[in-house]
């Protein structure tokens, strides 16, 4: 059932549950469908695979029936919900030096997510990027994890670096007027990214929760237990992680071994001895990308393309042929309910 390529807290299902138990679901029946308990919840080894984790999570959507569940989950994740990179955060002197641990020490927390911030004009922009393609539970997890990350902003400001919008890829749902009471700025829908933007003006203004002795001590940590997980994290899964981070203009092998503090021989054996290879990763990559944005619709068939790499237009649907046995635009007609 566990997934040494999936992370996630056991906590936040923990969240999850006492959510649900306010509500009225009754959480014992909600893990029994997954073959789960209260006691296993509390064990600290406990771990899940994905498949597992989306489960959890359809069921919880459908056992409430409250299709925000996503944003009442995030409004109970304060600073204090992410341990030793929430507190990072907290004592963080800037918000341009805690938009940095963000965005270093995210693969601490989850492996669903990483973190990267964009300098656009006036405004600077949090990119909250999937790590791994989350198809149809995306929407709550967007809305909850970007809810708790305007909730650090806004603890560890104490509104002195306001978050002026927060960006969805998705069309606003029946309830976008709680999502706005929630998030208490403009929420736009139907972006083309997820994340937050806030002033550029505010990334060096001093937090008034600044502490930097206390910072020092939990950025030790925080760079320490990266290097653990990195430590015991397979080549092929860090390849892939970095590939799903930059979701377009993917590194060469060139390029990613460097980024690894390698050479490319030295990668390419790696990978060799892990019964792979750069491009055998590279085109799995591509393939999940793929499919994900058929499915979404958020873009044509020629820009997706453009965006996994292909200069060509006929080698995508060559490649996506080759990988799902139909066309690109028949697989995107075959995910229209409309065409059915």
């Amino acid at each position: 059932m566990a997934d040494p390529g999936f992370r996630l807290p056991v906590h936040y299902i923990r969240h999850v549950a006492q959510q649900l138990g306010q509500m009225g679901v009754d959480v014992k029946g909600w893990l029994m469908r997954s073959e789960l308990s209260e006691r296993r919840l509390n064990e600290p080894s406990f771990a899940i695979g994905f498949p597992v984790f989306r489960q959890l999570v359809l069921d919880a959507l459908a056992l409430s029936h409250e299709p925000a569940l996503g944003l009442l989950v995030g409004e109970r994740l304060g600073v204090n919900s992410h341990g030793i990179v929430g507190y990072a955060a907290l004592s963080s002197v800037t918000l341009r030096q805690a938009l940095e641990v963000l965005e270093r020490y995210a693969p601490l927390r989850s492996s669903l997510f990483a973190v990267s911030h964009s300098l656009h004009h006036a405004e600077v922009r949090l990119h909250l990027i999937e790590a791994q393609p989350l198809g149809d539970i995306e929407r709550p997890l967007l809305e909850a994890v970007m809810l708790s990350i305007k909730n650090i902003v806004d603890s560890m400001s104490m509104g002195s670096c306001p978050v002026s919008s927060v960006a969805f890829p998705f069309q606003a749902p029946g309830y976008a007027r709680l999502a706005r009471d929630l998030f208490r700025c403009d929420v736009r829908y139907g972006q083309s990214w997820a994340g937050a933007i806030v002033p550029n003006e505010t990334l060096d203004v001093p937090l008034k929760m600044a502490d930097p002795e206390a910072f020092r001590e939990a950025a030790l940590i925080c760079q320490r237990e990266l290097e653990k997980l990195e430590a015991n994290e397979s080549m092929a899964a860090r390849v892939r992680r970095l590939l799903l981070e930059t979701q377009s203009g993917f590194p060469s092998l060139q390029v990613t071994a460097r980024l690894f503090h390698m050479t490319p021989r030295t990668l390419h054996r790696r990978l060799l001895e892990e019964e792979t290879s750069f491009h055998e990763i590279l085109e799995d990559v591509r393939h999940t990308l793929a499919v994900e944005h058929l499915k979404s619709g958020r873009f044509g068939i020629e820009e997706i393309a453009y965006k996994l790499g292909y200069s060509d237009l006929a080698n995508f649907r060559r490649a996506f042929k080759r990988w799902e046995s139909v066309p690109p635009s028949a697989y995107r007609a075959s995910q229209d309910p409309k065409s059915e």
